[in-house]
């Protein structure tokens, strides 16, 4: 693995800046310790014991501080690493960092501290991933699956994989290398092992497209004429009155948006100005309208509404023009007062909260992936390249199977599914891959 890699020591503030309690400058590198020493007045720290005392600028007290100091390598990046927590604000943290880099260490760049846990062998790659996921992840559902992921569900999975491959690597290398004294796998043999573990891939892509919706998540938005009830089903999605609610048409006139947890999708809802073509309406209105039909071409999914007390009028008819040929799901409200009952809507009272339940259900199930495999863990965007890629090479090793080759050839995409695995947990790596994926996290982290 050529990287190149600087062993110098690094900080950079963990923290949010911003007024808060806590504010916390990290530090690693061989050099952390000595460094602290010049800038804190207390008793002399132990790794592995927490330490109180200030820190100090030519005599000078800055803040009071707790200092945690971790020996390598037993810390976070596999090196000496030092934290010290101070009192949240911009002023106070910034002048620690500022401390510790006049005192010898240099400004940390984006990921870095994960970038050198991972190649002092603390973490894998997918595990270093899922660091960045876990900080991100918007549901509770999708920050389970990403530390499990850190915990190395993940990598357990990646590794029983490649470890069967490399049973049948083995089995056709030993043949090749000792022909007078072991024997050639049948190709029957050869076939199954195959099959086994493009079936096991197979399964962790299953779940590529929901693990991808989990962490991006969707937009959804709520589409319909003036007065349909578009801003009582937003506020009744969200549980809080958030959108003004009247009974003249074209109140909502901007667009509206917030976010929400659907059964572990993390959903982006809109609220959008009715859709009318009226003599009556208003330039800010009408700007409030082309918002919508701008927002309804984006979206994931449109919720269609209309008033079923009314039943479908010629402005419902022209607006379901506009989104049919999208992911939508045709909802009538005020179920409580509905007239006659269309057979393709699903009817709903936002005011009783009639079927607000079933609709949750109904955009889980019209995003997700039917077929999709649930598992304890996620899979992103390169892992799922690095898994096709195996995929790809075992499937040319079982035609070749099937046509009776000679094994050692067929052994040469069975290596080459072994080698894209590996990139999955970063055992094969390049620096420009290393870097892209660092280059997503914060400083600091």
């Amino acid at each position: 693995m050529n990287i190149s890699y600087e062993f110098e020591t690094i900080a950079a503030i963990a923290t949010p800046l911003g007024m808060g309690g806590v504010g916390i400058v990290r530090i690693s590198g061989e050099k952390a310790f000595e460094i602290v020493q010049k800038i804190f007045q207390g008793k002399i720290f132990v790794p592995g014991r927490i330490c109180h005392g200030w820190i100090t600028e030519n005599g000078k007290k800055i803040d009071e501080v707790v200092v945690l100091p971790f020996r390598h390598p037993h810390s976070y990046t596999g090196e000496d690493v030092v934290e010290i927590q101070g009192h949240g604000g911009l002023k106070v943290v910034n002048k620690i960092l500022e401390l510790v880099l006049k005192n010898g260490a240099r400004m940390a760049q984006k990921g870095e501290f994960t970038k050198r846990a991972f190649l002092n062998h603390r973490m894998d790659l997918s595990q270093a991933e899922a660091v960045l996921d876990l900080i991100h992840a918007k549901t509770d559902n999708f920050a389970q699956k990403s530390a499990n992921n850190l915990s190395g569900a993940l990598t357990d999975e990646i590794n029983k994989i490649k470890q069967n491959i490399f049973d049948l690597m083995s089995r056709i290398i030993a043949a090749v290398d000792f022909p007078d004294e072991v024997m050639e796998p049948s190709y029957g043999s050869l076939n199954d092992g195959i099959l086994a573990s493009i079936k096991r891939i197979e399964n962790v892509l299953d779940g590529a497209k929901n693990s991808n919706i989990m962490r991006q998540g969707i937009k959804v938005a709520i589409a319909g004429c003036p007065n349909a009830g578009k801003s009582s089903l937003f506020n009744s999605l969200l549980n809080l009155e958030r959108a003004i609610v009247t009974e003249i048409p074209g109140t909502t006139r901007d667009i509206i948006q917030e976010t929400l947890d659907i059964d572990g999708i993390p959903v982006t809802l809109i609220d959008t100005a009715g859709i009318r073509d009226d003599a009556e309406i208003d330039k800010v209105e009408a700007i409030g309208i082309d918002y919508t039909k701008k927002c309804v071409n984006e979206a994931d999914l449109i919720l269609f509404l209309f008033d079923s007390s009314v039943g479908m009028t010629e402005n419902d008819r022209k607006i379901f023009e506009i989104i049919k040929e999208k992911p939508y799901i045709k909802i009538a409200s005020k179920a409580d007062i509905a007239g006659q009952k269309i057979e393709d809507a699903l009817y709903i009272s936002s005011k009783s909260g009639e079927n607000i339940n079933e609709l949750k259900k109904r955009i889980r199930e019209v995003v997700l992936d039917k077929n999709s495999v649930e598992s304890d863990f996620t899979t992103n965007k390169r892992q799922e390249e690095c898994l096709f890629n195996a995929k790809l090479a075992l499937e040319n090793a079982l035609l070749a199977t099937e046509k009776g080759e000679l094994q050692d050839l067929i052994s040469i995409d069975i290596k080459s599914a072994l080698i894209a695995l590996g990139e999955v947990t970063g055992e094969v790596i390049t620096d420009d891959i290393l870097n892209n994926i660092f280059d997503n996290f914060c400083i600091g982290k």
